[in-house]
């Protein structure tokens, strides 16, 4: 009797033992005693009877599912395989196994079909080059699908973007006649804006001689600089006339009818 009573009281041990779990932190609970549901357990130890409660494991922590590679086609009819990552978490540990069967596997479903159905609205270059709206898109249309489920969607990101290679090769044609035209409109405006300042600065060395003068001495020894090199450098007659008023000799008005002889040589060679 005493070896039967020993026995007994070594199985309800272990049973009791047995019956302990722990729950980590982020962990809960959604345990269900002869099929009917239980309040959430955890974290920290909890008891769970074997043969009378079953208990489910629900982790809270933010768990990143990758959506895998979807052939779509675009608006515009370009076919494209897409990828994107999702990033959510459970916020109500019994509706997670209540409403759905596996939330991991339904929200990855969902995230796909979502995936197809937001890409195949927009045109290539929208996929391109505006990715943070339709990011927002899918996770607005996939965390509409799973709320119900208490699952809430954080993030989801579109990684790559995978496009023919002829189209690769058509956008880059066009890439470089789209940069050769914003040369071609950079050069011009500088060419009009240069020729804008040469005729300003034209037009300011005209009103005064003495600045244009100067321009032509500031040529001259710049060009002096290079003592290798033999220079022709034409000279206004306005700059060195003084220099030759002062040296003529000075000629009998005889002969002139009252006029100098340069003035008779300027209408001697304009006659001809």
């Amino acid at each position: 009797m005493t070896i039967v009573l020993v026995v007994v009281a070594v199985m309800v041990a272990a049973y009791l033992l047995a019956s302990v779990r722990m729950l980590k932190e982020y962990e809960r609970g959604v345990a269900f005693r002869i099929g009917r549901l239980r309040a959430p357990l955890g974290p920290g130890m909890v008891v769970v009877f074997p043969g009378l409660d079953k208990m489910v494991r629900v982790d809270l922590r933010v768990v990143t599912l990758t959506i895998p590679p979807q052939e779509v086609i675009t608006s515009d009819n370009v076919p494209a395989r897409v990828n994107a990552v999702v990033l959510f978490k459970v916020t109500d540990p019994v509706q997670s196994v209540m409403a759905v069967e596996n939330h991991a596997v339904a929200t990855s479903q969902i995230a796909q079909t979502a995936l197809r159905s937001v890409v195949g609205r927009t045109d290539l270059d929208t996929l391109l080059a505006h990715r943070d709206d339709l990011n927002e898109d899918l996770a607005t249309s996939i965390a509409k699908q799973t709320e119900p489920w208490g699952v809430e969607v954080h993030v989801v990101e579109i990684k790559d973007v995978e496009i023919p290679e002829a189209m690769q090769r058509a956008m880059a044609r066009q890439a470089e006649a789209e940069r050769e035209r914003r040369a071609k409109v950079i050069s011009a405006r500088g060419e009009l804006q240069a020729s804008t300042e040469l005729r300003d600065a034209a037009k300011t060395l005209s009103e005064s001689p003495a600045s244009l003068q100067l321009r032509y001495l500031q040529t001259l020894l710049e060009l002096g600089a290079d003592q290798n090199s033999t220079v022709v450098f034409p000279i206004p007659i306005d700059i060195v006339g003084p220099f030759l008023d002062k040296f003529r000799t000075p000629a009998a008005p005889a002969h002139t009818n009252g006029h100098r002889p340069d003035a008779v040589f300027a209408e001697r060679g304009t006659d001809g």
